[in-house]
């Protein structure tokens, strides 16, 4: 079975993010979408939060699987039998970092880092934008799926 997996923090989970996952379904025969947990990161949802509306916006592709971790990514594979990584590419900025963390990745373990051009419909799209926009009351209606758009207007209201 080619296994991948698609991690993140999904604070909260965007449209361009959906767009690698769907993508990445489409290649592997399944796709693990897993959530960073960073106990010292400031997080407008909690990991359990953010799983569900993972759950909810990933539910038509029945390859996908949504999961948690904390630690080095690597050894969330070995443990889980994936062998490559798919990752989100923005801009040549994404690419600098992210070449050193396939890399040293590739090097610990033999997992391979597989890179995927972003739809330039998202090219500029980042969850902390995201979040900073809806905070000053912007419109992230085309930058989020509708239900996870009134999760984040909803937080923000209860935190003003």
């Amino acid at each position: 079975m080619r296994r991948a997996v698609c991690p993140g923090s999904y604070d909260p989970v965007t449209n361009g993010h959906l767009d690698i996952i769907e993508r990445a379904s489409k290649l592997f025969d399944e796709v693990v979408v897993a959530v960073l947990i960073n106990k010292s990161k400031k997080s407008l949802f909690d990991v359990d939060e953010r799983i569900d509306m993972l759950r909810e916006v990933t539910a038509q592709w029945p390859n996908v699987r949504i999961d948690s971790w904390h630690g080095l990514l690597v050894d969330y594979c070995k443990a889980n039998e994936i062998g490559a990584i798919v990752k989100g590419l923005r801009a040549v900025s994404d690419f600098d970092y992210e070449l050193q963390m396939a890399q040293m990745n590739q090097q610990l373990s033999g997992v391979e880092t597989m890179f995927m051009s972003t739809n330039p419909l998202y090219s500029f799209l980042a969850s902390s934008l995201v979040k900073e926009v809806a905070t000053y009351g912007g419109d992230v209606s085309s930058l989020l799926p509708p239900t996870i758009e009134e999760r984040v207007r909803a937080r923000i209201a209860e935190r003003s």
